[in-house]
């Protein structure tokens, strides 16, 4: 099946993946977008997995504030060149990575960072939630792993969905990066501040806010 430019191009936007990347999968596919964007994710994975002992001291710190001074965010994202850290690409990766931060509030950058201690207890508030609701106990430790996934879905970074795409998690599109630019990138560390945060206030949906500039830019 002939792979279109437009279809390249799509796939392209979609994943961030080279030119030649996204023809090749798009052929391997048979022309299948998601079946294509499936083999790229694949890929990248494999390439990050080969980059991941690589040193990567350098790279950027990222400020983003949100509307008027509401919202501060600070990240720092490393890459192996200096080359690379002053590209355009690089600098909107680390761009996004810090409104991503702004909007979903992670606590973590990855599952790792997660003290035991606060697993143990999460884990517990869960098990009590699936007895009180009637769960039979033989099923009610599967349903907590199951929802322990949710909850790393929330305050771990990696394992959040992308803001400017769903479809993809935060780790995908970091391995998309490392694929693309050929070197091993880390998401070191961040921190986020909210005005107010722990003082009683009324709440506002900042996700709704950052979303609707995200759109603008």
């Amino acid at each position: 099946m002939a792979v279109t430019a437009a279809q390249v191009k799509e796939l392209r936007e979609k994943t961030g993946a080279g030119m030649l990347d996204c023809k090749k999968a798009l052929e391997e596919a048979q022309g299948d977008m998601e079946q294509a964007m499936k083999i790229l994710r694949e890929k990248g994975l494999s390439a990050a997995a080969k980059k991941a002992g690589r040193l990567a001291t350098e790279g950027l710190v990222e400020s983003y504030i949100h509307g008027e001074g509401r919202i501060g965010v600070l990240v720092e994202v490393n890459c192996e060149t200096d080359f690379v850290a002053k590209t355009d690409n690089f600098k909107q990766f680390v761009r996004d990575i810090a409104m991503q931060i702004a909007a979903a509030a992670p606590k973590y950058v990855s599952k790792d960072e997660v003290p035991e201690e606060e697993l143990n207890k999460e884990r517990e508030i869960l098990r009590a939630q699936a007895l009180n609701e009637g769960k039979p106990e033989k099923i009610v430790d599967k349903m907590v792993e199951g929802r322990m996934a949710k909850y790393y879905e929330e305050v771990c970074l990696l394992e959040q969905s992308f803001i400017k795409d769903p479809d993809l998690t935060i780790g995908q599109l970091l391995n998309s990066m490392i694929a693309q630019i050929g070197e091993n990138i880390t998401i070191r560390r961040f921190a986020r501040f909210e005005l107010g945060e722990g003082l009683e206030k009324k709440e506002d949906n900042f996700v709704e806010e950052v979303m609707a500039q995200v759109k603008q830019q």
